[in-house]
């Protein structure tokens, strides 16, 4: 029998979900969130509900493959959560949003990455210490086949991407060992996602 999700689970992804509503980036049912549980499990949010409203009943449980632990239907992307989660045994939390800046980026930026240089928010990502580094967003061409979706993904994301991917004309996927810590990876990544559509802006 499945345990209960635990209280401390679903307070993180309740508060991460109307952190993320707030800045607007999780529109309409936009958006997934999930926290791991254990070896085995992690908390995800359901499928269809808006991000800035969720309460117990939103959260639900599934195994490391996507299958489902308790009886609700999970996020079509849910793979992509557990993706990472297998991959890397330290992630804690995976957040996924839909910033109008990530969207607009990755449909007029052509090839598989979107190179972000020379801001001082870089320093705010794991292993970077100055703001003097160009560092690569991989994008990946949306695709309603999760599984087809993962499986390109894997190979880019296997080796380590310091800033999270993007799904072209989709939104990014961001993740750290706590939710704390995926929160501020996907503020500074946001940020560092509007800069640069504005620089765009200003530059043509």
């Amino acid at each position: 029998m499945t345990q209960a999700t635990p209280a401390w689970a679903i307070e993180a992804i309740v508060q991460a979900g109307q952190r993320m509503d707030q800045r607007g980036w999780v529109p309409a049912t936009a958006g997934n969130i999930s926290v791991r549980l254990d070896a085995e499990r992690l908390a995800i949010t359901r499928s269809g509900g808006h991000k800035g409203f969720l309460d117990a009943g939103s959260v639900m449980q599934v195994d490391l493959h996507g299958r489902p632990l308790t009886p609700a239907k999970p996020s079509a992307e849910t793979l992509l959560h557990c993706q990472l989660y297998r991959l890397f045994p330290d992630v804690g939390a995976v957040v996924h949003g839909h910033s109008v800046a990530g969207t607009v980026l990755t449909m007029t930026t052509p090839g598989d990455a979107l190179r972000i240089a020379q801001y001082e928010v870089l320093k705010a990502f794991e292993g970077q210490t100055t703001h003097d580094v160009a560092l690569d967003l991989p994008i990946f061409d949306n695709d309603q086949d999760i599984a087809r979706l993962a499986a390109k993904a894997e190979p880019i994301i296997a080796v380590g991407t310091p800033l999270g991917y993007i799904i072209r004309g989709h939104g990014v996927y961001v993740w750290g060992p706590s939710m704390e810590t995926a929160l501020a990876r996907l503020e500074g990544l946001e940020f560092l996602l509007a800069c640069e559509l504005e620089r765009r802006k200003l530059e043509r």
